[in-house]
């Protein structure tokens, strides 16, 4: 139910407008941040002295395998920082303010995760593994009040709205564009009369959102399950995104002639990575159904490629189009 409304909600917002979507994503997202920041510094408060956990600095026993198989679910928590630049179009200063929102966005995000994860295994240590609900694990440790639990509930409620609408906004500018050039039916392409935003884009996604997590629910899968299987299949595609655009960025400025110094180290090893990440998902092999979910994404992949190929037989004029797009803003009404 809880993701049919955020889902429903989410979709709402980002037809509405990209300003109002960004707002209520940032209110929501400080008071989500507040709520739980607050909670941990409370948590380490009520530590005391055992607040250093010593064992978390020691790296002996670690193994990069295990690392790796980690990174998917760490990898989430980082995504959404890249989102600003695919409103570059809807920005008033787009080549000041998208960097700036990336570069702050990813620095904000690794500090908070940093944080959250240190303390909640100081505090809860090995049952950290077993619990359901982490954070009303260490309200009650901390002895918070029972009025705090609800207020917890809605933080971390409206954390995942705007979790949801960061990538909504993104999904329905990338098939906007591609309605714009054909690769999906230019009905797609077309932007509201009123708002100016892809609507019809985004109403093809929205159902999609709701309709996964939903259905998983209802045949019987564990809610935590639920959570980890998506995020796992979608942390996939962003991998594949980020190394994408690590290899466009060298292409693009060998195209244009412009060298910068740090872009082939931070390409290779950010696609190095990407790869070896994948890698240790796949082998050794995990258990059912993580094993499956990475055959999953390549059976997409592999799906997104046919339909490439079939574009390029049949219409070539839409393969030679596609990202030749340069629109200062979102136009075709309709």
């Amino acid at each position: 139910m809880l993701a049919a409304v955020l889902g429903a909600l989410a979709t709402l917002f980002t037809i509405r407008g990209i300003r109002l979507s960004a707002r209520v994503s940032l209110v929501l997202e400080l008071v989500s941040v507040s709520i739980i920041t607050l909670l941990l510094v409370f948590t380490l408060v009520h530590l005391g002295a055992n607040a250093f956990d010593a064992d978390q600095f020691d790296l002996s026993g670690a193994k990069p395998s295990g690392i790796a198989v980690g990174m998917v679910l760490a990898i989430l928590g980082f995504v959404g920082f890249s989102s600003a630049d695919a409103l570059a179009r809807e920005a008033k200063d787009p080549y000041r303010a998208v960097p700036r929102a990336i570069m702050w966005s990813a620095a904000g995000v690794g500090v908070l995760y940093v944080f959250a994860a240190y303390t909640q295994v100081a505090a809860l240590g090995p049952a950290l593994g077993d619990s359901a609900q982490p954070l009303n694990d260490l309200a009650t440790l901390v002895g918070m009040p029972g009025w705090f639990n609800p207020i917890l509930d809605f933080g971390i409620a409206a954390s995942f709205f705007a979790v949801v609408v960061a990538p909504m906004n993104v999904i329905g500018r990338i098939l906007y564009v591609m309605g714009k050039e054909g690769v999906v039916p230019s009905a797609i392409g077309r932007t509201h009369p009123t708002h100016l935003t892809p609507h019809r884009a985004l109403i093809s996604v929205g159902p999609l959102v709701i309709a996964v997590p939903v259905v998983l629910y209802l045949v019987g899968v564990d809610a935590m399950d639920v959570v980890t299987w998506v995020d796992t299949y979608g942390t996939y595609g962003y991998m594949v995104a980020y190394a994408a655009a690590a290899i466009a960025a060298v292409v693009f400025l060998r195209s244009i002639k412009v060298r910068v110094r740090m872009v082939w180290p931070a390409a290779a090893l950010a696609i190095g990575s990407m790869a070896y990440v994948f890698y240790a998902n796949v082998y050794p092999v995990p258990a059912y159904p993580l094993n499956v979910i990475p055959w999953l994404f390549l059976a997409t992949v592999a799906a997104a490629l046919a339909w490439y190929w079939i574009l390029s037989r049949r219409s070539p004029e839409v393969i030679a189009k596609i990202g030749t797009s340069d629109m200062e803003t979102l136009e075709g009404i309709g």
